[in-house]
């Protein structure tokens, strides 16, 4: 067996056996980290069941129907392409993007799961103002509302106002558990977007009560990288994608390196890699 074969069968054996690790550790995880843990491998069918198996056993944990509207959200963005580093690699690549196809089945779907968990999570609210799960579920319920509209509708007013409601339920949520970091999310993503459009759009966007500040986005979403739950890998995701947007290969390659190890089923991450390697 040559040099150049050696090295081939080793990669392939250390796939096989990070592969074996991550599967292990996913039935050993509590049932919503395994449903994200599932996501993040792109292992949307088996992320569903898991999800929906904790609805009907937790029917009145507005987390619950929250989780699985993002295993929706984030299955269409995987068949959609719209985590793929050349859909936000520039200002004109990102303002110049499609209106996308979204699946109606899985849109029906995404709404009635979002419907079930804010109306779940304002039931809890009327008891208790304090719930921190039903206001984190509102935090990530209306920001999966606002990636939705931005990213696949590419209803720019929509997101805006969704963005601005999510970003109230997070300093809600944070106000009650500063540690709750997975709330930051909605900051982040509004602060880095926002922040990174022309002044005269950063004005009027200001106008309507929506801040942007692209390096608090990122210094909140290092936040949920370093100290998240459930979003840490989709914080890293993010900060991998600024990274590029900012051609910083250096950290984006040292994110999408890290990812691929902790879930090495998904493709994206040595794509990505090969795609910052192939530009140098």
């Amino acid at each position: 067996m040559n040099r150049r074969m050696k090295i081939w069968f080793c990669l392939l054996l250390l796939g096989s056996v990070l592969r074996a690790q991550a599967a292990d550790l996913s039935v050993r995880l509590p049932p919503l980290d395994r449903g994200f843990h599932l996501l993040y491998n792109l292992d949307f069918v088996n992320a569903h069941g898991v999800f929906a198996a904790y609805e009907q056993s937790h029917p009145d944990d507005p987390m619950g129907p929250t989780s699985e509207a993002a295993g929706l959200l984030f299955s269409e963005f995987h068949r959609l392409g719209v985590l793929e580093s050349q859909f936000f690699e520039s200002d004109k690549s990102f303002d110049g993007r499609p209106k996308l196809n979204p699946d109606p089945a899985v849109r029906a779907r995404f709404d009635a799961a979002v419907q079930r968990a804010e109306a779940l999570a304002r039931a809890d609210l009327s008891k208790n103002p304090k719930d921190e799960d039903a206001l984190l579920a509102l935090t990530l319920s209306t920001g999966l509302e606002s990636d939705y509209a931005a990213l696949i509708d590419k209803r720019n007013l929509a997101a805006l106002r969704y963005t601005k409601e999510s970003t109230i339920w997070a300093q809600k949520t944070l106000a009650v558990d500063p540690s709750c970091y997975d709330a930051h999310i909605a900051g982040g993503i509004s602060k880095y977007l926002i922040g990174s459009m022309a002044a005269p759009i950063r004005w009027l966007v200001r106008l309507g009560g929506v801040q942007g500040d692209k390096q608090a986005g990122i210094q909140e979403l290092h936040m949920v990288a370093d100290h998240g739950h459930y979003l840490a890998p989709f914080a890293d995701i993010l900060l991998a994608l600024a990274y590029v947007r900012d051609h910083d290969k250096q950290h984006a390659r040292e994110l999408l390196a890290a990812l691929h190890v902790e879930f090495p089923a998904n493709p994206l991450f040595p794509q990505e890699i090969a795609k910052l390697d192939a530009g140098r």
